[in-house]
């Protein structure tokens, strides 16, 4: 079997994770060498997909789910894919300015909205309440037919809205611009990883082996599995969510309407989204719900989805305190029947309604081909799910899996691998550059 060059770095996985990090090394790190591998015909085909998400860019300003401390991540983060965009020409492009809102439903939301936005409105000046008044004016279909008292709290003129597949392919122009050896396999399905006695990592493909001194695994729930092989992350195990949408059959919206999240659920509550790839049309969801898959639409080895899910006493513990909250047990079922055709639109109508009173079954219709899966990350030795950004690394090869926010937060991601990388290569990071690039808007 033919054995290739030596690469500084090869890249398992062509999403947003695995794209971003790609352009970091290469414009702003002495690496030389740089092997991305993507099993697929093209980049971003899996959950960096704008069909397989809300095409957010989450900045903790209406994630009601986010504590304040999150949330001041999270904005510095999503800052960086913000200041990309716009330093790379991207509006209108890669990235939207869209208004967005979450919206306050029945006098104890609004309770609740009011005393989050005097806490947040320091972190985020650019909010503002918008009171049903306005919101009559605004976006009319939000209060046509409603009874209960409304209020939001909302944005305007900021990047809410991302095609996370236009900004992986803008990542690997950019990396190909530069003076780098960078290769791209396509089609090219990594199997197989090992660490070589000389400290450096061989990379087993259908097409031969390929080698380098070291990895980053940026390849959703597989990235666990890939850790596991090498007898990394068995403390971890995988809860596989997959989530769907319904669109409406004509633009309803014009802003991103989120919900008010029951702090219990640890999912998205629904919400509405223009959607890019619709025109604008109006686009509802997630429903969420365990479904035994770790790619929505691909074949799957069970072999794979076994390994995946680990399960054992403290996994089993983790399902089973779940389960026993009777609000997350009857919203999993709910979600579950909301897949059922014929069923589904009946059962969905209902959480449309929230946002949308005069919503009717007939006004919508499932998004067929929409969708994704987010593997959830569970510590088995605390007996926990982790919601967010995992991570293991060991010797020079880094395991990421990013369920959202991910896409959001993946430049900051690629920020850290490849500081991490340069250390352990011994190799130079341009901080002075990255900064006038990446962490600032120009202009």
């Amino acid at each position: 079997m033919q054995i290739n060059k030596l690469f500084d770095v090869a890249i398992v996985g062509g999403g947003v994770a695995g794209t971003s990090l790609l352009y970091t090394l290469a414009e702003f790190t002495e690496v030389k060498s740089v092997a991305l591998f993507e099993k697929y015909e093209e980049l971003a085909l899996l959950n960096s997909n704008p069909k397989a998400n809300s095409q957010t860019l989450h900045v903790g300003d209406i994630e009601t789910n986010y504590t304040y401390e999150k949330a001041t991540k999270v904005k510095r983060d999503s800052s960086f894919v913000a200041n990309y965009i716009y330093n790379m020409n991207g509006l209108e492009d890669i990235g939207f300015e869209r208004d967005k809102m979450i919206l306050a439903v029945g006098e104890e939301e609004i309770e609740k909205l009011k005393e989050r936005y005097e806490k947040f409105k320091t972190l985020y000046p650019y909010l503002e309440l918008w009171d049903e008044a306005f919101l009559a004016k605004y976006e009319p279909k939000l209060v046509e037919g409603r009874r209960e008292p409304i209020l939001a709290m909302g944005a305007r003129g900021q990047i809410t809205t991302v095609d996370y597949k236009r900004l992986s392919e803008s990542f690997v122009q950019q990396a190909l611009d530069t003076e780098k050896n960078i290769q791209l396999h396509y089609n090219e399905e990594v199997t197989k990883i090992s660490r070589e006695s000389d400290g450096t990592y061989e990379l087993r493909t259908a097409n031969g082996l390929h080698r380098a001194r070291t990895v980053v695994v940026n390849a959703g729930a597989y990235s666990l599995l890939f850790a596991q092989s090498m007898g990394y992350g068995e403390e971890y195990a995988i809860l596989p969510i997959g989530g769907s949408f319904f669109f409406t059959k004509e633009k309803l919206l014009d802003a991103k309407v989120y919900t008010m999240q029951n702090p219990k659920l640890p999912f998205a509550a629904i919400h509405a989204d223009p959607d890019c790839t619709q025109e604008w049309n109006t686009r509802f969801g997630p429903t969420a719900f365990a479904l035994p898959k770790l790619e929505r639409y691909h074949s799957l080895h069970l072999k794979d989805l076994l390994h995946a899910l680990n399960i054992d006493a403290d996994v089993t513990k983790v399902y089973m305190k779940l389960f026993k909250d009777s609000t997350i047990r009857r919203y999993i079922l709910k979600n579950f029947l909301e897949e059922i055709p014929m069923m589904g639109k009946e059962i969905f109508i209902h959480d449309a309604q929230k946002i949308i009173p005069t919503l009717k079954v007939s006004d919508i219709t499932f998004a067929e081909g929409y969708g994704g899966m987010r593997p959830q990350i569970i510590d088995k030795r605390h007996q926990e799910l982790l919601l967010g950004e995992a991570k293991i690394s060991w010797e020079g090869i880094i395991f990421n899996m990013t369920p959202s926010p991910g896409a959001t937060s993946s430049l900051a991601i690629a920020l850290n691998d490849a500081k991490a990388l340069c250390e352990y290569l011994g190799l130079a990071f341009d901080d002075a550059k990255h900064e006038e690039m990446i962490q600032h808007r120009k202009g």
